[in-house]
């Protein structure tokens, strides 16, 4: 018989990436995961923020980073600054850098929503593949004889019974970060 578990661990994976994503995306409250992107040039080379400070969260509109050499401090304020994804304007006191995380207009919130909705759909592309190799390793088993026609008729409603339970886990994730983003 066909396992369909692998196939449904990849689109679990690809649901649990989805999730990241959409952490990463600011709701005007301050998080450390809204800095991830951040690349720092430092040491001759382009690192990750994580890897050259801490971030923290003291209030909820402000982010504390805290180099871990305080030489890099230039530079993390530098590159916060140039992400013109993020839109803040960090300042630094010489021992860190505070980053207040701005109040959301209208017209950003329509912008945030648009950016959910490309992840949305980035997560599809990826569950449809999923689903795609499925069928074709139910159909070259198939063509080998280890599967009957029933059993891949059978294999493709239980692929499409996982697919259509992730589309509703989708639309629901989508659902309530839009109203999170939307709301005032």
């Amino acid at each position: 018989m066909f396992d369909t578990a692998p196939y449904e661990e990849k689109m679990d994976k690809a649901f649990v990436h989805f999730e990241e994503e959409m952490k990463k995306i600011r709701t005007g409250r301050a998080h450390p995961d809204m800095l991830d992107s951040v690349m720092v040039e430092v040491y001759g080379t382009r690192m990750p923020l994580k890897q050259v400070a801490n971030v923290t969260v003291p209030e909820a509109q402000l982010l504390q980073v805290n180099p871990f050499d305080p030489s890099n401090i230039t530079a993390i304020n530098t590159a916060i600054r140039d992400d013109q994804a993020l839109g803040f304007n960090p300042s630094d006191d010489g021992r860190l850098v505070r980053v207040p995380v701005p109040a959301l207009t209208e017209e950003r919130r329509r912008d945030m929503v648009k950016l959910i909705a490309d992840k949305v759909e980035e997560c599809r592309i990826a569950l449809r593949v999923v689903r795609q190799d499925a069928l074709k390793d139910a159909k070259a088993k198939k063509e080998a004889k280890e599967l009957s026609e029933d059993d891949v008729k059978a294999v493709e409603k239980e692929v499409d019974e996982l697919m259509s339970k992730m589309q509703g886990r989708i639309d629901d994730a989508f659902k309530a970060k839009e109203t999170e983003v939307m709301t005032v």
